[in-house]
């Protein structure tokens, strides 16, 4: 298989084998004009198996949502052919707007205006709740 190297743009490696839809939907990259690989079951040292996404085009990118979706994820930033930035991203603390609590009594089923806010109740088991009525988040939850 051959992929074109990337001269400027933003490669998303270490995302659990099967999570790069995921990522590429909840981020919308279907909606880039430039060239989007996805990379499936890639072999891995480290994990054995691996997803990778490579988006040729420099593009701001929602860490809240990736943190979420794939905690442990590393976003390589490429300029002009080279690694220019290097970040691991952790799960947040605290993501707001990116998931929908699917409670039908929580205020914001009620008041649409209010912010969907979730916080990290237990890191180990990646469990979010709402901070209105405290409902646990589903794995991935609603995303908006």
């Amino acid at each position: 298989m051959i992929l074109n190297t990337i001269t400027n743009g933003v490669v998303l490696d270490h995302i659990q084998a099967g999570g790069a839809m995921d990522i590429y939907k909840a981020l919308n990259l279907d909606k880039l004009g430039c060239q989007v690989a996805i990379i499936k079951n890639a072999t891995s040292v480290k994990m054995g198996r691996k997803d990778i996404l490579k988006i040729c085009e420099p593009i701001d990118i929602n860490l809240d949502v990736l943190g979420y979706l794939a905690p442990g994820v590393t976003v390589n930033i490429i300029k002009d052919g080279k690694v220019a930035e290097r970040r691991h991203i952790d799960p947040p603390e605290t993501i707001k707007d990116v998931i929908r609590c699917t409670n039908p009594r929580c205020i914001t089923s009620i008041e649409q205006e209010l912010p969907n806010i979730f916080k990290l109740t237990d890191k180990e088991n990646l469990v979010y709740r709402c901070i209105y009525c405290e409902s646990k988040c589903k794995k991935h939850g609603d995303i908006k």
